[in-house]
């Protein structure tokens, strides 16, 4: 089976290095523009670029995959099947036509569920107990194309949205062999997705991880633990903004305003429930991530100040 791979970021690195080991011939790898990161801008490749790299596969890099030359030239390799995963690009129906098996994606979501950009963030954030991966033949609409298979798991207490990637990402490289397989002897089924059901996990914006201390506990310790690695959960203190980090949940309460900070065998914040989250990390404004003692003893930290406002 011939394959041209198309994806982006490390989440999609497992399931072109399964495809490998699978014996699946990846003639050609599509990703995204190298891109200018951090202070020096220095442009960095993709961690799917990185990693066809190392393989010796061959990288395609368009600015949009649907201008005519990129379309052109994914014809020129003659596929069997396309696999996209995070490409970061809308494929449009004259690059969905190319293969004669179609171009099969792998979503981090039990779709029609969590549709959209950060599936894993937001079924985090939102507090779902269970998620998964999908793998679907794509169409021309957002993650609406025929289901074939479907993984599902629990989501952990404290599970982090960077550990559920990191086995959702295994997860997703294990379906995606097992479809190509059906696929290619004809045992595959395609499932068409109930629209009537499908939720939405649209793209990050820096206001989303803006914490309300009115919310109750657990959906500020779903939303801290959920935004990550961007834009995370942030605050405002003493007029500067604040990074929390890390935070767990705990059983206690205090009759304070929502947002109170307690010094007490530790930091504690008050959430709009009365429960307390306790903070283990965090990071203000031009400073370093330190732990919360730390960061409270450097700030003198005085009992009942208020985060948020």
């Amino acid at each position: 089976m011939k394959a041209v791979f198309l994806g982006t970021p490390e989440f999609a690195v497992a399931t072109l290095e399964r495809m490998l080991e699978a014996g699946i011939e990846v003639t050609a790898v599509v990703t995204q523009p190298d891109r200018p990161q951090g202070r020096k801008q220095e442009m960095i490749p993709s961690p799917v670029k990185a990693a066809a790299l190392r393989h010796g596969i061959p990288v395609y890099q368009p600015e949009r995959i649907r201008r005519p030359e990129a379309v052109a030239y994914l014809g020129t390799l003659a596929p069997d099947v396309m696999v996209v995963v995070g490409y970061g690009q809308i494929i449009p129906q004259s690059v969905i036509d190319i293969a004669p098996l179609g171009i099969v994606n792998v979503h981090a979501s039990v779709l029609p569920e969590l549709r959209g950009a950060a599936p894993i963030q937001w079924a985090v954030a939102r507090g779902y107990a269970k998620t998964g991966v999908t793998t679907m033949c794509i169409d021309a609409g957002l993650d609406t194309g025929d289901v074939v298979d479907t993984w599902e798991t629990e989501i952990g207490p404290e599970e982090t949205a960077l550990e559920l990637s990191l086995r959702l990402a295994v997860a997703g490289a294990d379906l995606l062999v097992k479809t190509l397989a059906g696929l290619a002897d004809g045992t595959a089924k395609r499932i068409p997705q109930d629209n009537a059901r499908a939720t939405w996990a649209p793209i990050l914006k820096k206001e989303d991880g803006r914490i309300d201390w009115r919310m109750s506990a657990k959906e500020i310790h779903n939303q801290v633990r959920g935004l990550l690695p961007w834009p995370g959960a942030y605050t405002v203190f003493r007029g500067q903004t604040m990074q929390v980090w890390r935070a767990r949940m705990t059983d206690r309460r205090w009759d304070l305003a929502p947002g109170s900070l307690i010094r007490e065998h530790g930091v504690f914040a008050v959430g709009g429930d009365g429960v307390a989250l306790e903070l283990l990390e965090v990071q203000a404004e031009g400073r370093k991530r330190m732990a919360a003692d730390v960061f409270a003893n450097g700030s003198r930290l005085v009992d009942a100040e208020q985060l948020g406002g």
